[in-house]
């Protein structure tokens, strides 16, 4: 059983048929949006996602927030293999075991890689799509060429760990405006983190499928920080290029977490997407 952090939520869990137990929060009513969050240490859906899917609820939507297998209150098996299809095995199985039929995927970083991953597989059951800075558009190798994930190599493995060196990451390595970085939010990271194990990050296989965003049929709003440091800007053209029908917004003064950096205008556009495409 996960140990409760202070100020993240704990709501609703799921016994998935491949014997894994995962966490979600699901609030309001109206057509479903489901928010799938990134990877790194102690991330959670409600962590990544706290500034987004309460504006979503008062909008009319049923929002669903998951925590990934392996973060927040959901399972951390040390025996599997984090290939993304075991990511997207889980939520496929979550939104089954609930009775979502249909919805509109939210994905950054890994979240959207599983959101593109599990778009190709059940095309059916995908309505809308909104990316920001996803993963699985690059040969896994690349990322780590990139200036954050070299932040993330300094701080990770320069001594012990400690909240003040998870603190350091995030603002050197994920956002552009790190006033945005509160106490709140370090505390919920940290409290996650110690509860993880190295399997998660070690045994991670995220293909490239940028040969595949031709299959993307459903329409596409993707999101991308001029000031992105985990990323490869090449992903920019891969998705305007790749998908047929995506509307790709560029935003200045931003870094890998649009959602949280520029959160009015993401809800907003967001919004009006998921309304009228």
């Amino acid at each position: 059983m996960a140990v409760i952090v202070a100020g993240l939520p704990e709501a609703n869990y799921a016994e998935l048929p491949n014997g894994q137990r995962l966490h979600y929060l699901d609030s309001g009513s109206g057509p479903v949006v489901v928010f799938l969050h990134g990877s790194g240490s102690g991330a959670s859906g409600h962590s990544n996602f706290k500034y987004n899917y309460p504006y979503l609820v008062e909008q009319g939507y049923r929002v669903i927030v998951p925590d990934l297998i392996g973060y927040g209150y959901s399972d951390k098996p040390d025996n599997v293999q984090y290939h993304l299809d075991f990511f997207v095995e889980c939520i496929k199985q979550l939104l089954d075991h609930i009775g979502v039929s249909s919805c509109a995927l939210i994905g950054n970083s890994l979240g959207g890689a599983i959101a593109i991953k599990f778009t190709l597989d059940n095309p059916s059951q995908v309505d809308k799509l909104v990316l920001m800075a996803p993963g699985g558009i690059e040969e896994q190798a690349d990322y780590f060429h990139m200036p954050g994930m070299q932040v993330m190599k300094e701080v990770f493995t320069s001594g012990p760990m400690a909240p003040e060196r998870l603190e350091d990451f995030i603002r050197r390595g994920l956002v552009y405006d790190d006033s945005v970085v509160d106490e709140q939010l370090i505390n919920e990271r940290w409290g996650i983190f110690q509860q993880q194990n190295s399997q998660v990050i070690t045994s991670m296989v995220v293909p490239n499928m940028t040969e595949r965003l031709s299959e993307i049929r459903c329409p596409v709003l993707a999101f991308w920080g001029v000031n992105e440091k985990m990323m490869p800007e090449t992903g920019i053209q891969k998705l305007a290029k790749g998908c047929p029908n995506i509307r790709l917004t560029l935003v200045s003064q931003c870094g890998h977490w649009v959602m949280v950096e520029h959160r009015n205008m993401f809800n907003r556009s967001t919004d009006d997407f998921l309304r009228n495409g």
